[in-house]
C-alpha cells in the first residue's frame, strides 16, 4: 500500500510516510471524506441540552477516546493506520494485533475507524498529547507497546459499506476485535433515553474523567456530549446589530495572550448576553475604538471595530478543535498592541484552534491583560496546538523586495496628476496562504476628480505572468501625454 522507499523509519520496524507515498491515493480522500461528513453530521450539546434535545431511541452510547482519529487500512496482509492529515503509520505493535485477527477473521479488505490513544500506566485518562509524544517521536520500543486503539465504526468491509444499520457494523466490530488486547472495540453501552445517556455522563465523565460520549442512533442521529469548559479571554473588537438590533452589540471578537504578549484572535461571541448587555456593553465599548491594521467582518458582514484590549471575558465552549476535517492546521492572526499609537498591527497567522458554542459568561474585573491571566496554556491543557511555544514576533514574515518602479505625471488645469505603478516580490508565498509570490500595484491620483486616488492591484504566483499583468497596465495607463518626472 506504501512505496516502502518513502517510509521513514523512526525505531525498530515503525515507520511513518505522507500520502505521498500511498500507492493508492483515494485512500487517502476516503479517510478526509469520512471525518468530513461524520464531523458536519455530530450535533454537540452539553449536558443540560442533551436533557431536553436528546428524544427517546434505541442510543449506542461510547465513550469518548481522547486520541488521535485514524483509520486502519487493510489489503487482506498488511494493515496500517492513516490520519487526515496524511501520516500513514506501520509497524506498530497494536497493528500487527489487528492483522492477525482480521486474517483469522477471513477479511479480505477493510477501512475501519478507530482512536489511536495510550493506555497510561498510572491509571489516569489519556490525552491526545501522549499520542502526539509517543507516535511522532518514540523513546523506545516499550513506549511502543502502550499504543493501543478503539475501533468505533466501518467505512468499508470486504469493499463494500456494511448494510442494515450500526448495530450490524457493532456487531461486526465486536466479533472480530472483541478479544483483543491492543485493539478493542470501544467501549459501549445501550439506551434507550435522555436518561440513560445523563446516567452513562455521570459515570464515565464525572465519575471516571473521560472526555465525553459518542451517542449514536440510526434514526436520531449522531450526539457528542461533553462538558463545557471555561476560558478567560480578552476583548479587541465589537460589532453591532444590524435592523431592529441597532443600538445593541452583536457580538464580540476574541483574543489570547501568547506568552510573548501578543494577542492570538481566538474567536467571537455572540450568545449569553441579555438585551440590557447588549445596551450598556455596545455604549462602553464604543468609548474605546482604536485604529487597527487588521480588519475583519462577523457573520452578517458588519465589520468589527477594534478596541484597546482592556475587557476581560468569561466565556465557556462545548468544544476547542485544533484540526480541519482535512488534518491541517487553524491558523489565527496573531496582533500587536501597539500601546504608544493606540493600535492594532499585524504579525502574521500562527495555528489556533476553533472554538464550539462559545457562550459569555461574565466579565473579569479581577483578571488582568497579560500572558498569566489570559494565557494561551488555557487551549493548549486540552488541544495541541502547534507551535504554541513559538515566539510569534520572532516568527514575522520575511520582507517583500521591490522589483520594478515606474512613475508618470501630467499637468492638466494647473494641477499636477500622478500615475505609479509599483511591482514587487512578496517573499511570503511559502510561509503564509495569505501572500501570493508577486504583486502589482497602481496608483492613479488625480486632484481634478471627485475621487482623487484610485487604485488598482494584481497578483499571480507566476514571474511570467506578473511581467505581463504589469504591461497590460503600463499600455492602459502610460499613454501619450503622461511623462516621466525625470522627462
Amino acid at each position: 500500500m506504501l512505496e516502502e522507499s518513502r517510509i521513514e523509519i523512526k525505531i525498530g520496524s515503525y515507520g511513518v510516510a505522507s500520502g505521498a507515498a500511498l500507492k493508492d491515493p483515494a485512500l487517502l480522500s476516503k479517510v478526509q471524506s469520512y471525518r468530513r461528513q461524520k464531523g458536519a453530521g455530530m450535533i454537540a450539546l452539553d449536558r443540560e441540552a442533551a436533557k431536553l434535545k436528546l428524544p427517546a431511541s434505541d442510543y449506542h452510547i461510547s465513550r469518548k477516546v481522547d486520541g488521535e482519529f485514524s483509520v486502519i487500512v487493510w489489503d487482506g496482509q498488511r494493515a496500517i493506520l492513516l490520519n487526515p492529515g496524511g501520516t500513514a503509520r506501520v509497524g506498530l505493535p497494536v497493528l500487527e494485533e489487528a492483522a492477525t485477527l482480521l486474517l483469522a477473521a477471513g477479511v479480505g479488505s477493510a477501512l475501519i475507524a478507530a482512536e489511536l490513544y495510550v493506555e497510561r500506566g498510572d491509571g489516569k485518562r489519556a490525552r491526545v498529547h501522549d499520542v502526539s509524544r509517543v507516535a511522532r517521536k518514540p523513546e523506545s520500543l516499550a513506549a511502543l507497546e502502550t499504543l493501543r486503539l478503539a475501533v468505533f465504526d466501518v467505512l468499508e468491509w470486504n469493499g463494500s459499506s456494511i448494510e442494515g444499520g450500526f448495530e450490524n457494523t457493532w456487531n461486526t466490530i465486536t466479533t472480530v476485535f472483541g478479544k483483543g488486547q491492543r485493539i478493542a472495540p470501544v467501549e459501549a453501552v445501550q439506551g434507550k433515553d435522555a436518561k440513560a445517556v445523563l446516567s452513562q455522563f455521570e459515570k464515565w465523565v464525572d465519575g471516571e474523567g473521560a472526555e465525553g460520549l459518542v451517542v449514536r442512533s440510526d434514526s436520531a442521529g449522531i450526539f457528542k456530549v461533553k462538558p463545557r469548559h471555561t476560558l478567560d479571554v480578552v476583548v479587541i473588537g465589537f460589532a453591532e446589530g444590524v435592523d431592529d438590533r441597532v443600538g445593541m452589540l452583536h457580538d464580540l471578537l476574541l483574543a489570547i495572550l501568547r506568552s510573548d504578549g501578543s494577542f492570538q484572535l481566538l474567536g467571537r461571541v455572540g450568545g449569553g448576553f441579555s438585551d440590557e448587555q447588549r445596551k450598556i456593553f455596545l455604549a462602553d465599548l464604543q468609548d474605546m475604538e482604536v485604529e487597527s491594521e487588521y480588519a475583519e467582518v462577523n457573520s452578517d458582514r458588519v465589520a468589527y471595530r477594534m478596541v484597546e484590549p482592556r475587557w476581560i471575558a468569561e466565556i465557556s465552549c462545548l468544544d476547542l478543535v485544533a484540526e480541519t476535517t482535512r488534518g491541517g492546521t487553524i491558523d489565527r492572526m496573531v496582533l500587536n498592541w501597539n500601546h504608544e499609537f493606540m493600535r492594532w498591527e499585524t504579525i502574521r497567522r500562527l495555528p489556533l484552534v476553533s472554538v464550539i458554542s462559545p457562550q459569555f459568561v461574565r466579565l473579569r474585573d479581577d483578571k488582568k491583560v497579560d500572558p498569566l491571566d489570559i494565557r494561551i496554556q488555557q487551549l493548549t491543557d486540552i488541544v495541541p496546538v502547534p507551535m504554541a511555544d513559538k515566539t510569534a514576533r520572532d516568527l514575522a514574515l520575511s520582507g517583500s523586495e521591490i522589483l520594478r518602479r515606474e512613475v508618470v505625471t501630467k499637468t492638466l488645469k494647473g494641477k499636477e496628476m500622478v500615475r505609479k505603478l509599483l511591482m514587487w516580490k512578496t517573499n511570503k508565498e511559502t510561509e503564509s496562504p495569505d501572500y501570493p509570490a508577486y504583486v502589482v500595484h497602481l496608483t492613479d491620483f488625480s486632484p481634478n476628480r471627485k475621487e482623487p486616488l484610485q487604485r488598482e492591484i494584481r497578483v499571480s504566483n507566476s514571474r511570467d505572468q506578473i511581467k505581463s499583468l504589469w504591461d497590460e497596465l503600463a499600455v492602459k495607463y502610460f499613454v501619450r501625454g503622461w511623462n516621466s518626472p525625470e522627462e
